[in-house]
């Protein structure tokens, strides 16, 4: 009598890749990625945090690309986190952004239109199936401080400014901008000219233009 073979065995069936796929993944590195524009289009930045497996923080990266959109700054933030892991050979990759669109585009549930997003899409996609293992998922802004902060960094110090960075556009609402206030300069202080509604201890920065001397 003939001996059946098991389902395991079977080189085409339903079970052909029940030991690979029991096969233990490689851990995980993970980047948060952030990217925005102040005005959409306006000077834009990206900013990446990389933790290695143990969840160590591995790399910092920020970077000032010019004038574009939030949304073309936030795939410059997601092909420096790619480039990252295959230059230090991770095998296994999880990104994490705010940007729901990004997401549900890399996912492939959101078809890419714009002709200035689907160069980015595509180059991106094409880096994340070189990994082993690679996943994206949307997480809210405020588990995406980190990268925010450092995109805003590089914003702030290409502008020349370190301190009370600018909120960065993440929609077609009005990002906030620097606010110009007139001021009288009187008896060792600066008076200003018009009320200023701010919370008590709030820091700010002053650029002086001073009158031509007569």
């Amino acid at each position: 009598m003939a001996t059946r073979r098991s389902p395991a065995t079977h080189s085409n069936g339903l079970f052909a890749d029940a030991e690979m796929e029991t096969k233990p993944r490689p851990a995980a590195y993970q980047a948060n990625i952030d990217g925005g524009s102040r005005g959409n289009p306006g000077p834009a930045s990206y900013g990446v945090l990389v933790r290695n497996e143990r969840g160590e923080i591995v790399a910092k990266l920020k970077k000032y690309i010019g004038r574009m959109t939030n949304n073309v700054a936030e795939y410059y933030g997601l092909i420096a986190a790619l480039d990252y892991a295959q230059s230090h050979r991770v095998r296994a990759l999880r990104i994490e952004s705010d940007s729901e669109l990004l997401v549900r585009q890399m996912r492939g549930h959101y078809k890419v239109k714009s002709a200035d997003l689907k160069p980015l899409f595509e180059r991106a996609k094409k880096m994340s199936l070189t990994f082993e293992s690679f996943r994206i998922d949307h997480v809210y802004r405020a588990q995406n401080f980190e990268a925010d902060a450092l995109a805003n960094e590089a914003l702030d110090e290409t502008a020349g400014r370190s301190k009370a960075p600018v909120a960065m556009q993440k929609s077609d609402s009005l990002a906030e901008v620097p606010r110009k206030v007139r001021a009288h300069y009187r008896n060792g202080g600066l008076q200003l000219l018009e009320p200023l509604d701010l919370p008590e201890n709030t820091e700010v920065e002053i650029l002086l233009r001073l009158p031509p001397k007569r």
